[in-house]
């Protein structure tokens, strides 16, 4: 078998930021075409919460604390009444855990008390949920209700939309505006699952596989050192 050799210089110089994005996307999709939400849920409400406990945590680690926590509390009404230590203890695993319980259970409360026990639909309403963002937010809406208000932005789409070189913010706000205005609305949501993707297996930290990586002639810090800090 040959050697597969990649015009690096020539198509990153070549291609519009827009249309690199674009073509970005279309290798993504043919990467991953199978890409999808990694967190185990049944409802809004399970989606939400799983969400919340990602922050800063893996999916993994995630989808092995829910099911005896859905187990014990499948909804809004019995989350908002549950006890805060147990509910504690049931999310230790994911860290944060003091607060990911106490922001899980204000939102809950507030979900049913204020939107009748149904986990709003709309970004505005969402983000007035104890420890809810726009990350999180987005989420629920794309996966829960087919709504793609947004790009979700977490840590593997920070870093890899700066290495693509498609935004040179740091904020994920203006990270998300940033891509919003470069992609098409309907390949919001799984552009950033997709990348995530890509950055679990090639596109790493610390130790990014450039050799391997099917967007290298379309990034403009491929092959050269990364800088950790």
């Amino acid at each position: 078998m040959g050697t597969k050799i990649i015009p690096v210089i020539t198509t990153r110089k070549s291609l519009s930021k827009k249309k690199r994005s674009l073509e970005i996307l279309a290798r993504l999709k043919r990467l991953y075409p199978d890409a999808t939400c990694s967190l185990n849920y049944s409802t809004p409400v399970q989606l939400l919460v799983a969400t919340i406990l990602s922050a800063q945590c893996t999916d993994e680690r995630v989808n092995k604390v829910t099911p005896a926590l859905f187990g014990k509390f499948p909804d809004a009404e019995s989350l908002a009444i549950a006890d805060l230590v147990e509910l504690e203890s049931l999310v230790r695993s994911t860290g944060f855990y003091h607060n990911k319980a106490k922001n899980i259970q204000a939102a809950c409360r507030m979900i049913v008390t204020e939107f009748d026990s149904v986990v709003p639909n709309q970004m505005e309403q969402l983000l007035k949920l104890p420890g809810v963002a726009r990350k999180t937010a987005n989420v629920v809406l794309a996966h829960a209700y087919g709504i793609n208000a947004g790009v979700t932005v977490d840590t593997h789409v920070k870093r890899l939309s700066g290495r693509l070189g498609l935004t040179e913010h740091t904020d994920p706000v203006r990270i998300e505006q940033d891509l919003m205005g470069l992609l098409p609305q309907p390949d919001w949501e799984n552009w950033s699952i997709r990348l995530i993707y890509h950055g679990r297996a090639i596109c790493k930290a610390r130790s990014p596989v450039c050799v391997a990586c099917e967007l290298a002639d379309l990034c403009p810090v491929a092959n050269k050192p990364v800088v950790i800090g």
